[in-house]
């Protein structure tokens, strides 16, 4: 059972479809019963110990070596950065390449071919990996991923397009597009939480009155979503605050980290920057009874890097908006801001309410000056914009 795994492993790395499998490679290019040897040059790169590994794997069969100092010099030459040049990896071979979420791209292209994944739960919990806990890394770790779901969606290799053209299933193309689409969703997030802001300040309202019937309709979705995100939390055995938590680092990282790598693609697509990898520090250590009393465990760690200066601007727009409504300084004449915006907008500081903690803190659970400072900017420019556009309306 572990021989046929680890064949079909090295068949995977090596892009072939479930039905050449069962033909053992019989699908090679083969003259006078030897395989090509340009082809696997151009397959799998000049290294001949690799190529006849590949050419034993491709036929089912094992390949071993007696000699290890030239399995060693054969491994050192196969990791050179230099080797695939002029062979399929990382098009057809191996990882593929064209994103920065590569095992992304890799696994769709697998289910493209026709393979099928299955789930393993096995008890005790395997397959534990490394997370990056500290909060700049996760949004890091956040923006390239949605700067890579972004790079396979508007690719050639992106599920819809494998959908109609490979094996790709529809289930499955509808599960790639809702990951894919992480970056898109910046658009409708950053949109809807500066929307209540606006409202206060240009003292218009974009829900119902509280006396209207109408009101009752979004009240009711909001409140059915939140039951039942909630119920999930409680069934899986999680406690409430961790609910509400991860609700609110649903935003931050909706309106930082993938707001600015839907920027990194636009700005990849106008040919004005590239696309990098960035690294991100992992942790994998037992957290211990003492770890999870802490009290600084509780506390979000900031640093100047751009993904904070979005959700800081938000909370400062939103801070600025009720200190308005709350000294009247409100643009008058409006059709009149109702509780929703101001429920709406409450809630949105409630959810960066790290940042407003940040504000006061110092070190490196304090937000640095340079980020305030930009933030601040940005935030008197969009309450300069609201004010402007209720004069050329008035």
């Amino acid at each position: 059972m572990q021989v046929q795994e680890l064949f079909i492993d090295e068949m995977l790395c090596m892009g072939l479809w479930p039905g050449e499998v069962d033909h053992q490679g019989k699908y090679v290019n083969e003259f006078n019963g030897k395989v090509a040897d340009d082809e696997l040059l151009k397959k799998f790169g000049n290294s001949k110990e690799f190529i006849n590994s590949a050419a034993h794997a491709l036929k089912g069969k094992a390949y071993f070596t007696s000699i290890l100092s030239k399995s060693l010099d054969v491994v050192h030459q196969v990791a050179g950065c230099d080797y695939e040049h002029s062979s399929d990896w990382g098009k057809k071979v191996g990882f593929l390449y064209g994103s920065i979420t590569e095992d992304m791209i890799t696994g769709m292209m697998i289910h493209a071919k026709g393979w099928r994944s299955g789930y393993c739960s096995p008890d005790p919990r395997a397959f534990l990996g490394c997370g990056a806990l500290a909060d700049p890394a996760a949004m890091s770790q956040q923006k390239r991923w949605a700067t890579g779901f972004l790079e396979i969606l508007f690719s050639k290799t992106n599920p819809i397009f494998a959908c109609f053209t490979s094996k790709l299933q529809f289930r499955q193309c509808l599960a790639y597009l809702w990951i894919l689409i992480w970056g898109l969703r910046s658009i409708p997030e950053v949109c809807y939480a500066a929307l209540p802001a606006y409202c206060i300040i240009t003292n218009s309202s974009f829900l119902p009155k509280i006396q209207e019937l109408g009101i009752c309709i979004p009240v009711t979705l909001i409140v059915i979503y939140k039951v039942y995100t909630l119920s999930d939390y409680i069934r899986i055995g999680f406690p409430i605050d961790s609910w509400w938590v991860n609700s609110c680092m649903e935003r931050i990282f909706a309106t930082g980290a993938w707001f600015l790598g839907l920027l990194n693609v636009i700005l990849k697509f106008l040919g004005l920057s590239e696309t990098i990898f960035e690294i991100t520090q992992k942790f994998h250590q037992p957290r211990t009874p003492a770890d999870d009393c802490g009290e600084d465990d509780d506390k979000m760690i900031f640093d100047e890097s751009p993904v904070f200066i979005p959700g800081t601007t938000i909370l400062l727009v939103h801070v600025t908006a009720l200190a308005m409504a709350l000294l009247g300084l409100e643009a008058q004449g409006g059709q009149g801001t109702g509780l929703g915006e101001f429920f709406c907008s409450t809630y949105v500081v409630l959810c960066f309410l790290p940042f407003l903690q940040g504000l006061f803190r110092r070190g490196k659970y304090g937000i640095p000056l340079p980020t305030i400072c930009k933030s601040s900017a940005l935030a008197l420019l969009f309450v300069h914009l609201c004010k402007m556009s209720t004069i050329s309306v008035n």
